[in-house]
């Protein structure tokens, strides 16, 4: 099978705003030597989202508003990936933050970008076993949410509906949902 991997030929950084932001254009050569003078990359901060379920097989969910969507909606325990951070680091600390749980185990289920041409940003998700409260939550940010449980049925029927507003959430959902016993 032929290579399908595009070259990238030339790359300048067209706008910045460290350390969120960044937007790139790219010169690029195809596979059948075709050339696109003008392809642009953005390149957002990576994140990672936690789904957390408790011993009794609740799920631990915030509820929040998120100025994307400008609603407030179903969201799991995340944020950024601090620099020289691994994702899994970065999530237990996140659930910590956010919640005050600490996981018995932290199960990968996987990383991802989020836009397959131009990029965006790349998320890696996990589903947190066995949670436990052990401190108060500590968000530290902008961020105001309601810590509360759901179900996995009440998830499954939230998934479609403006409850998941955010793209990566219901994703994360669904990727912990592989995982959990039906």
């Amino acid at each position: 099978m032929a290579d399908r991997h595009w070259k990238t030929l030339r790359k300048d950084i067209v706008f910045e705003a460290a350390p969120y932001l960044k937007v790139a254009r790219e010169t690029v050569e195809l596979p059948d030597g075709r050339r696109v003078d003008d392809f642009y990359q953005v390149h957002l901060r990576p994140f990672v989202s936690v789904v957390p379920v408790t011993p009794e097989g609740r799920i631990l969910i915030l509820e929040q508003y998120k100025h994307g969507p400008r609603c407030v909606s179903i969201t799991f325990p995340g944020g950024f990936v601090d620099a020289g951070e691994d994702p899994e680091t970065a999530g237990r600390r996140e659930l910590m933050e956010e919640t005050g749980y600490r996981a018995g185990a932290f199960i990968p289920m996987g990383t991802y970008v989020d836009n397959g041409n131009q990029r965006g940003c790349s998320g890696s998700y996990f589903l947190a076993l066995n949670c436990e409260k052990v401190a108060e939550p500590d968000p530290g940010d902008l961020e105001e949410m309601e810590v509360s449980f759901a179900t996995p049925e009440e998830l499954d029927a939230a998934l479609g509906t403006p409850r998941f507003a955010i793209t990566h959430m219901a994703a994360a959902w669904a990727f912990a949902r592989m995982k959990l016993p039906a």
